[in-house]
């Protein structure tokens, strides 16, 4: 009786991929080997978190808390009344840097943030990419539950969502030693933000109503406000830094700055804190010691593995395939 060829339908031609046949290396994990790779990790790992925790010690860097300064009042509710009392002027206050070691150019400023959860689930979903973009026909559901204005007058807000409705609203200007300390509020925002995922239309009843306000106003096309662009890429922890702007001179010792500074920014709700920081940046970014710290604990622990395992094979040496001396036993009676 003749075979029939039976076709099987969608089977995959026969190739060394799809039949795992490919080359693989499957390294025997004999005491040497063993030794060697601790021991290879760790004089790796360990130069190279001296030389993070180095570029991190370069990094210059003062920081100020101020929302406990710039409202009055004996409690957080307290500051938070007085706060909402000026219908969203916000309150005026002054607060001194004293530089001691200096700062080379380019200075970064930054605003700190304490206790704000960027990452929540429904914070980050209420967005709309295609109305940010200029797209008119964009999907508004998205950014509930912000998409109209309160009160009475449902006026659509653009851009919608609540991580725009939240667009932080505090501004500084700075002086050194009396002097006017000019600095720059452009460049600050990823190029690919700008150019991308923004358009140039312009805002549409977006925070023009203080007693519905709850965060800054944007005036002129969206994509020239960096302060918005940089606000919209949210942060993964409830401590963040975002980027104000940037000093291109020098910041010797022994200046003082001082920083006046429009509280607008309600975080006496939340019990969060705000914070001005002043930094240099090094081939590594900003003050971070994490990187540094990570790398020598991990080289520290593989080197001392691995001087362990080795006086282990030199006390108790054993040809390749010799299982007699794998017997505690027999090892504690030697």
């Amino acid at each position: 009786m003749a075979e029939t060829k039976v076709e099987r339908l969608n089977e995959p031609k026969y190739n060394p991929f799809t039949q795992q046949e490919l080359p693989a290396c499957k390294p025997l994990l004999v005491p040497k080997l063993v030794v060697i790779t601790f021991m290879f990790i760790g004089t790796l790992f360990i130069p190279l978190g001296a030389v993070c925790l180095q570029a991190s010690s370069e990094v210059v860097e003062y920081t100020k808390r101020y929302d406990d300064l710039c409202v009055t009042g004996a409690t957080n509710s307290d500051k938070e009344a007085n706060l909402l009392a000026t219908s969203g002027a916000g309150t005026d206050c002054q607060v001194t840097l004293a530089i001691t070691e200096k700062m080379k150019a380019p200075v970064y400023i930054y605003y700190e943030m304490h206790n704000f959860y960027q990452n929540h689930r429904r914070y980050v979903k209420s967005r709309s990419d295609e109305q940010i973009r200029g797209d008119a026909a964009g999907a508004m559901s998205s950014c509930e539950p912000k998409v109209y204005t309160g009160g009475d007058s449902k006026l659509e807000v653009s851009p919608c969502g609540l991580i725009a409705w939240s667009f932080f609203n505090d501004t500084y200007s700075m002086s050194m030693n009396g002097q006017n300390l000019p600095f720059s509020e452009k460049g600050i925002a990823w190029t690919s933000d700008r150019k991308e995922k923004f358009g140039n239309q312009e805002a549409l009843n977006f925070n023009d109503i203080p007693e519905y306000r709850g965060g800054g106003t944007i005036t002129g096309p969206v994509n020239e406000n960096e302060h918005f662009i940089v606000w919209m890429r949210t942060s993964a922890l409830p401590t963040f830094r975002k980027l104000y702007g940037k000093i291109d001179q020098d910041l010797e010792a022994g200046s003082l700055i001082t920083v006046d500074i429009d509280n607008r920014y309600n975080t006496y709700k939340f019990d969060g804190k705000k914070k001005i920081v002043l930094s240099t940046a090094s081939w590594l970014g900003g003050k971070n010691d994490f990187l540094g710290i990570a790398y020598l604990t991990v080289g520290s622990i593989c080197f001392i593995f691995g001087l362990v395992f080795l006086g282990l094979l030199c006390k108790y040496p054993r040809e390749l395939g010799d299982v007699t001396l794998l017997s505690w036993n027999k090892v504690a009676k030697e």
